[in-house]
């Protein structure tokens, strides 16, 4: 049976924006061989498969999870449509370090649905709406994977006095969809298009109700996940399957380039920031067994361009290529992340 799109390995390694778009983006991201664990594993995702602390920002609560103590605290953002739980194999080895905390966005996970979409201005309310109430005072280091990545960017220029370090992993930057198209000779916002289409029929049949084993249910979900144990596979799919999860999906990719905008707005150096920039290794275009075409190679260097742009925005970054990952870098290298962190960890003054 054809999928639409199709979820194989290189979807997961695909652009941030065709990932984001493509519903099956967190099927192809459970598959990463970083995460395979066999059933009877322990179940490493526990403390991610069930609400935290839910914090009050108005009459709607944000689910946090925080561990470890130090004198700066961690804090992650996710992808697009992605649950704080796409840092479980990330966050508890930060922990080990210093306090790191995830959060879901309004809409994911735990959290409740907002009224408004998540622009980036708005997660950045809603997230120092949260910090405050729940008592993690600055100073932050912020990690931000994609969309993410846009989002911790604008937090950093809204606060610069409470964040001290920062680490964008394939982080998102606010002209990319353009640029990329023009190298991708305009694929890549007719793939955006088709993606989107789909993410509508997912939102239209999450209000019906899911058939389990059907082609929605595969395409939308991934279905089970193994290497997420049992508790957080619940968790997972009770959340993909939610029309409230697809209407806060959805909404925030139909306010895409009101985030783009915003971030725009809010554009300059960061000064001396501590910064770090990840950029995958991992071709999203290539066919294995075949050479990389011209089209791909084009692609490839024009993402590596916009990071390593990124990367100028601070007289103290680094910017590293990550051998082996793709999109979502924590789940194919998460020891690389670990290590960006700690490295920026290292440059902060106590």
């Amino acid at each position: 049976m054809r999928r639409h799109p199709h979820p194989t390995r290189k979807t997961f390694a695909m652009p941030r924006f065709a990932l984001r778009l493509s519903v099956t983006a967190i099927a192809a991201l459970c598959g990463a061989s970083s995460f395979a664990q066999s059933p009877s594993a322990v179940d490493t995702g526990l403390a991610f498969s069930h609400p935290n602390q839910l914090v009050d920002i108005g009459g709607r609560r944000l689910n946090l999870y925080c561990s470890g103590s130090g004198a700066n605290t961690v804090i992650f953002d996710s992808p697009s449509g992605m649950g704080g739980w796409v840092w479980h194999n990330v966050q508890p080895e930060v922990a080990k370090q210093t306090r790191a905390c995830v959060f879901d966005r309004p809409g994911m996970g735990f959290s409740d649905l907002s009224p408004r979409p998540n622009t980036s201005a708005n997660v950045v309310e809603d997230l120092h709406a949260a910090l405050g109430k729940a008592g993690i005072a600055p100073p932050y280091v912020l990690v931000g994977n994609s969309l993410g990545g846009a989002n911790v960017q604008l937090f950093t220029y809204r606060y610069p006095d409470e964040v001290k370090g920062l680490v964008l992993v394939e982080g998102h930057h606010e002209d990319e969809i353009e640029r990329i198209n023009v190298a991708s000779k305009g694929k890549f916002k007719e793939m955006m298009a088709g993606g989107l289409e789909y993410a509508k029929a997912c939102e239209a049949q999450a209000g019906k109700g899911f058939v389990p084993g059907s082609e929605l249910f595969t395409n939308c979900t991934g279905g089970i996940q193994p290497q997420f144990g049992r508790a957080l596979n619940a968790a997972y799919l009770a959340s993909l399957t939610s029309p409230s999860y697809w209407r806060a999906r959805n909404a925030e990719e139909d306010v895409f380039e009101v985030s783009n905008a915003q971030l725009r707005a809010a554009r300059k150096p960061f000064g001396d920031l501590p910064l770090m920039v990840l950029t995958r290794g991992v071709s999203p275009y290539a066919i294995a067994g075949k050479p990389q075409s011209d089209l791909n190679k084009a692609t490839e260097k024009e993402n590596y361009a916009i990071h390593k742009e990124m990367a100028a925005l601070s007289t103290r970054s680094t910017h590293r290529v990550v051998a082996g990952a793709g999109h979502i870098i924590q789940a194919d290298q998460p020891q690389a992340v670990v290590k960006a962190i700690s490295d920026v960890l290292a440059q902060i003054k106590p």
